[in-house]
């Protein structure tokens, strides 16, 4: 079997990215995580479900997770909906040994999750009602990533135990808030360990008599602002955290630990499109800080270069001369078609080497545009071809 890839000394040729093995990179049974991360609108679910196929007909028990908002995945794996419990995807290869599940993070759920495991029912109804964390658990920034990571935490946990899984695809939001998830650990730590936050807990921490005139004064002049009733709903809220969420903070910190093994692969998904490429650019140098391994970049939508041996400039002067003679030229029409779509591949290829100049470890597959969208497991299957460079 082919080593995995991963970013290190690589032999290709000078200006040309290594290739990125993806089926290596599936079969590997050392590989138990893939992430696939990127900025928005390049393709990212979709290569996130034909992995997690391409897997699972290749023998794997394969999850995938998305935490992408869009839904596409449910309709491209024939589910009715997606939800935070794993769902199993009918019309996998017979005889190849595999299976496939497939969910959508639920962040709200998720949290209730930690909510209802880490305190009594009691406790736990108190603080599922109370405002304060139903506001959080709804639509605070970054619960969405905080969740991302206790949920990818709880799947790899589930099949290290039961072994209902050898491979979990995880779909990440889109652009830079694709790697949020990474500060999370940091990013509760500081919530919680912020000054507000001890202020709030003082009276909880210790007896009344400890307090200070300076915190009495603080909590009057919050009084006036928020209510009393209001007030005791935020303390109540801020204990809860300060007292169950320190599992799920030490949870997280493992998680991003887990991430950091050999075991995991960050595929980073872009189209050759500047911007795309940019973002890309910066994914790879922000696993690098982190010491993530990094498996390779995904070009996706690529344009074919067309048929036939004419240069871009070629054609133009051929269609102008043809212009002189019949304006109504169809050939001139499609000859001009083919100098647009030169040029659109010698700028896409310029983009992807100037990726490759700055970062020419990285190995990469380049995935070519299909000309209708994906729709079914035929659609995903072929996308997985693609990715592997096996047409199917």
């Amino acid at each position: 079997m082919s080593p995995k890839p991963r970013v290190g000394p690589l032999a290709s040729s000078p200006g040309k990215a290594p290739e990125l093995d993806v089926d290596a990179l599936l079969d590997d049974p050392d590989t138990r995580i893939i992430v696939c991360c990127g900025s928005g609108g390049v393709g990212k679910t979709t290569t996130s479900a034909a992995l997690a196929l391409r897997a699972a007909e290749r023998g794997r028990k394969v999850v995938v997770l998305t935490i992408d908002p869009a839904r596409r995945l449910a309709q491209s794996m024939g589910i009715e909906k997606l939800d935070n419990t794993p769902r199993p995807v009918v019309g996998i290869a017979p005889g190849s040994g595999g299976s496939l599940d497939a969910m959508m993070l639920d962040m709200k759920r998720t949290f209730d999750e930690v909510v209802e495991s880490g305190a009594s029912p009691e406790k736990a109804q108190q603080i599922l009602e109370n405002p304060f964390y139903i506001a959080l658990s709804s639509s605070f920034a970054g619960t969405q990533e905080y969740m991302a990571m206790e949920k990818l935490g709880q799947l790899h946990r589930d099949a290290e135990k039961t072994g209902a899984y050898d491979l979990i695809v995880v779909d990440t939001p889109p652009s830079r808030s694709a790697l949020d998830f990474l500060d999370s650990p940091e990013r509760l730590s500081s919530f919680l360990d912020g000054r507000f936050i001890r202020i709030m807990l003082a009276p909880a921490r210790g007896p009344a008599r400890l307090m200070t005139a300076g915190l009495s004064l603080i909590t009057g002049a919050l009084m006036k602002i928020l209510g009393a009733q209001v007030l005791r709903d935020l303390q109540t809220f801020i204990a809860a955290l300060d007292t169950l969420f320190g599992g799920f903070r030490a949870r997280a910190t493992k998680t991003f630990e887990l991430l950091q093994t050999d075991g995991t692969a960050f595929l980073v998904v872009a189209s050759p499109e500047a911007d795309a490429l940019r973002e890309a650019a910066y994914f790879v140098e922000r696993l690098d800080e982190e010491d993530m391994p990094l498996a390779g970049l995904v070009v996706n939508r690529a344009s074919s270069t067309p048929a036939g041996a004419l240069s871009a400039d070629e054609a133009m002067s051929a269609a102008t001369r043809l212009r002189r003679t019949d304006p109504e030229s169809l050939t001139a029409d499609l000859l001009r078609l083919h100098a647009d779509r030169v040029r659109m591949v010698e700028r896409e290829t310029y983009l992807r080497s100037r990726f490759t100049a700055a970062h020419p470890r990285v190995a990469t597959v380049v995935v070519p545009a299909l000309s209708t969208d994906v729709h079914d497991l035929d659609g995903l299957r072929r996308i997985g071809g693609l990715l592997s460079q096996r047409a199917e």
